[in-house]
């Protein structure tokens, strides 16, 4: 395992996984392949752009001719596949383009890997396959419950990347993460979202009651997670990769205000979407078993998260400004506020 192609390696946790990998494997060569959609951005990968292990290619998953061409120039031995489309909002009014990259794109890799017999593949996946969790804990057993959109592709790729392995014997292993946090997050996605408007004193926009519950992890503890999945992980085994400790969302947005040292008075309560997830929760102890465990508690991940968005306004600023950014702001949030919840 010494050239990998990190599909997806330009968006939030594929970046950070790449200087994950560089920093601890040293004599490795990553091959970053990205379509650069809204969310794939060169500048989450810009402090590493003359390190002459790292390499960018640009290029869409459903491309099977663009991937083939990739993995043979570059002699790629392992894949893994952080691309997706991956926000759940964005799933309930463009359901296609989620069903075109995450499950069509992940079997065109699965092809080009059975093709060119590759060491390994590895599926980046994610907690909320599972469907909600009122009570216990998931495990990597269970069946899959999902309840949007972006989810049910999620979990059409995962049963993908199985049926290769039982189908054609390809060395497979999944992971599936929970919320994760941290440097490079696209603002849309709620932590980054309410620490950039708290920053500005504008509202954050809390869906329903805010009693929905996540497990948020630092995404350094999940590249480590994957890391040692795609090394001492079984072929053809998932693995829940978390906390095991849970937040509610309203506790998060508190804890990012008292942080920031803002006012109570910027949570703004919305209507709640539709299929909303009340509790994600994830049993752990597969993962534990690798020798892993996640290395910051949620306070000391979020701490970490709201200094660099304070600190790297260079990175966000000009994301949110943009008319795209804006465009969508406004349809998911214009006109929705209601009172606080009895």
């Amino acid at each position: 395992m010494k050239n990998l192609l990190i599909a997806g390696g330009a968006g939030f946790i594929g970046s950070n996984f790449v200087h994950y990998m560089l920093k601890h494997h040293p004599d490795y060569r990553l091959v970053v392949y990205d379509k650069l959609t809204y969310a794939g951005n060169l500048d989450n990968l810009r402090d590493i752009a003359n390190d002459p292990r790292y390499i960018f290619v640009q290029g869409d998953i459903c491309d099977a001719a663009r991937v083939r061409q990739t993995l043979r120039e570059y002699h790629i031995d392992t894949i893994v596949n952080f691309a997706a489309e991956t926000h759940v909002d964005r799933s309930l009014t463009d359901p296609g383009s989620f069903i075109m990259t995450d499950v069509y794109g992940t079997h065109t890799l699965l092809e080009a890997a059975k093709e060119l017999g590759l060491e390994r593949y590895h599926q980046v996946s994610t907690d909320e396959v599972y469907g909600q969790v009122l009570e216990g804990r998931s495990v990597e057993t269970d069946p899959l419950r999902t309840r949007s959109p972006y989810s049910a592709s999620k979990a059409g790729g995962d049963l993908m990347v199985l049926a290769y392995h039982a189908s054609f014997g390809l060395p497979v292993t999944i992971t599936r993460g929970s919320n994760s946090i941290g440097p490079y997050q696209y603002p849309e996605k709620v932590v980054p979202l309410f620490i950039t408007n708290a920053i500005d004193d504008l509202p954050l926009p809390i869906y329903g009651d805010g009693l929905q519950m996540r497990d948020y992890q630092y995404v350094e503890d999940h590249c480590e997670g994957i890391d040692i999945v795609l090394h001492k992980g079984v072929p053809g085994e998932i693995y829940n990769l978390g906390t095991g400790v849970e937040t509610r969302n309203i506790d998060m947005a508190y804890m990012i205000l008292e942080l920031l040292g803002k006012p109570k008075s910027l949570i703004q309560y919305i209507t709640d979407r539709p299929g909303h997830d009340r509790r994600y929760a994830l049993n752990i102890d597969k993962i534990r078993a690798l020798g892993w465990s996640s290395r910051h508690t949620f306070a000391q991940a979020l701490e970490k998260t709201v200094r660099w968005y304070v600190e790297n306004p260079w990175w966000w600023r000009k994301i949110k400004s943009g008319e795209l950014y804006q465009e969508y702001y406004r349809k998911h949030y214009a006109g929705r506020e209601v009172g606080r919840p009895k």
